[in-house]
């Protein structure tokens, strides 16, 4: 109470602090740009900053700081900052590329894994490897002259007759179905667009990236996270690249090109036509996946791989029904079991068990016990007690001539799992949810951001666990496929896109209200608020029109394959 004398009423001061997690305070003149204040802390050395999350919001560099706040710089090392970065350079090509090719189309078709985009160009004649390295000189010289972005809020009704102009037709689609009256356009030059998040103040900060001419296209090249100033070496996808390609047709077959056509089907009542015709899509490329295992008569284990939420489960059991269908008897062996003893588990930096490393795994036993199955010899499987952190005896098992072995798990490409067992006896799959369907020609959706929306949905109906508590694990997630999926996905035989064009409409209904119960002011909010912003765009749709069979219904609930087991012969 003694210091209620010492309050009153003041003038503002000039001046206006941001204090810093590391204890730090910067003090600078009211209304400055937060990128300006952050400028002490900035060296040569050091990751750039690109962002900053201000009293628990992410904000651009360009957001003016009036009252005292709580600061956290965003580099290019963090997921926010690397999506500030490749969203900013995709308007900085999106520029080049309008000023040097106005004849042409460039669609940002999908990322790989190395660290870029493949970009698609449609126009009256192919472009050259000379005619990429023009674009790409142009985009330097951008750089170099530091031109400003600029942030705009503009009435949607003058964006949609600009975008008409154009020739957008994929954009005004989108637009026809906004709700809000306005859209922030960022400018660069004479270039505008919209996009699906920040961008940088200016394109000096554009300085890492590479571009790659290939087939159609070139690839547009870009640091990872773990060297956020490196480019990585040019990997050869040519698998991925067709399974892209792939989805791409089956989109052309339905007529949904971009997030604004599937919005125009769930308007005009075409989208139960669209459901039947995607999950019989799917359907036959599952029956062309038995009919290949089938053919190769030495088959006797399929590996099973994908990232997390690629709808590995349902897909291993709707193969298990089309190879029964084929006359073969599928049986599965459960990669759980053969986990090392506790104390022999590999740790991560961090001194905590890595159960997704390799070594986690007993190869030597799994491919004892593999060469055994497929020899038709009997054979005591291990069980793996979790809550011990020990192997026990399990069941004995003895195959029959018509058997196969189906194992699932997440190092189901490396060759290292089971190098003991004839390269020609097995047959790997590798599954991932493969989003192909963006927003328009600039503007992607996310593989990973379908794949988190999913665990999502299915982790709070049927694992128990919290939005937060997904978002918060999907980092360690993420770090595991990087590190020992990704890498080895070329190795497949088969490559199966688990994506449904329709699916972020059915998983917005239930997504939407989850996402809305994980606190404001944690982390993890930061990464709701990104995840509305882009179920946004997308018009709801019923789930009670999927199918009992679908994929999706692993996530949303309601699967006829929940309790599917198959037989077993012993």
């Amino acid at each position: 109470m003694e210091n209620v004398e010492k309050i009153q009423f003041d003038e503002p001061s000039k001046f206006v602090q941001i204090h810093l997690p590391t204890g730090e305070v910067i003090s600078g003149p009211r209304g400055s740009e937060v990128g300006d204040l952050l400028k002490p802390i900035i060296k040569e050395e050091s990751i750039p900053i690109l962002g900053a999350i201000i009293n628990g919001k992410l904000s651009e560099l360009s957001h003016c700081i009036d009252i005292e706040s709580n600061v956290t710089p965003v580099t290019m090392s963090m997921a926010d900052g690397m999506r500030i970065y490749r969203r900013s350079l995709t308007l900085l090509l999106e520029a080049a590329f309008e000023e040097l090719y106005p004849d042409f189309a460039i669609n940002i078709d999908h990322s790989v894994s190395f660290g870029g985009y493949y970009c698609q160009v449609k126009g009256p004649k192919p472009l050259l490897a000379e005619d990429i390295n023009k674009l790409d000189l142009r985009m330097k010289q951008l750089v170099k002259e530091d031109q400003p972005i600029i942030k705009k809020e503009v009435p949607l009704d003058e964006v949609i007759e600009y975008f008409k102009e154009k020739g957008y037709q994929d954009k005004v689609r989108l637009l026809k179905h906004r709700r809000k009256d306005y859209l922030v356009l960022y400018f660069l030059g004479e270039h505008r667009d919209y996009h699906h998040g920040y961008m940088v103040p200016s394109t000096s900060y554009l300085k890492w990236f590479e571009l790659e001419a290939i087939d159609n296209g070139f690839t547009l090249r870009f640091p990872r996270r773990h060297k956020p100033t490196e480019i990585m070496p040019l990997g050869d996808y040519p698998k991925l690249l067709h399974t892209f390609r792939q989805y791409g047709d089956w989109l052309e077959r339905l007529g949904i090109q971009s997030v604004g056509s599937l919005n125009d089907a769930v308007k005009d009542g075409r989208i139960r036509e669209v459901i039947l015709v995607s999950e019989a899509l799917h359907e036959q490329q599952i029956a062309e996946m038995a009919a290949s295992i089938a053919a190769r008569k030495e088959t006797r284990v399929v590996l099973i791989a994908g990232p997390s939420s690629s709808g590995k489960t349902t897909t291993s059991r709707r193969l298990s029904v089309q190879l029964l269908s084929q006359g073969l008897q599928p049986y599965p062996l459960e990669m759980d079991n053969f986990f090392v003893d506790r104390d022999k588990t590999p740790k991560d930096e961090s001194g905590e068990f890595n159960f997704e490393h390799i070594d986690a795994i007993a190869r030597p036993r799994l491919n004892h016990d593999l060469k055994k199955l497929i020899n038709a010899q009997e054979v005591q499987l291990p069980h793996y007690d979790f809550h011990t952190g020990k192997s026990n005896p399990g069941e004995m098992v003895k195959l029959g001539e018509d058997q196969v072995v189906i194992v699932e798990g997440i190092h189901g490409l490396n060759p290292d799992l089971i190098g003991d067992i004839p390269e020609e006896q097995v047959f790997r799959i590798y599954i991932s949810a493969l989003t192909q369907l963006n927003l328009d020609r600039h503007n992607r959706v996310s593989t990973t951001d379908t794949r988190l929306i999913r665990r999502i949905v299915r982790d709070a109906k049927s694992r128990g666990y919290s939005p937060q508590q997904t978002i918060q694990r999907w980092e360690s997630v993420r770090k595991g496929e990087k590190n020992y999926i990704f890498p080895y996905q070329e190795n497949a035989d088969i490559m199966f896109n688990s994506a449904l064009v329709y699916e972020l409409s059915v998983l917005k209904r239930l997504a939407e209200p989850l996402l809305r119960q994980v606190p404001f002011g944690t982390p993890e909010h930061l990464e709701v608020k990104r995840l509305l912003a882009l179920l946004e765009w997308f018009l709801p749709l019923d789930g009670n029109w999927i199918p009992d069979n679908s994929l999706l219904r692993e996530f949303i609930g309601g699967s006829i394959l929940k309790d599917f087991k198959l037989w077993r012969q012993s």
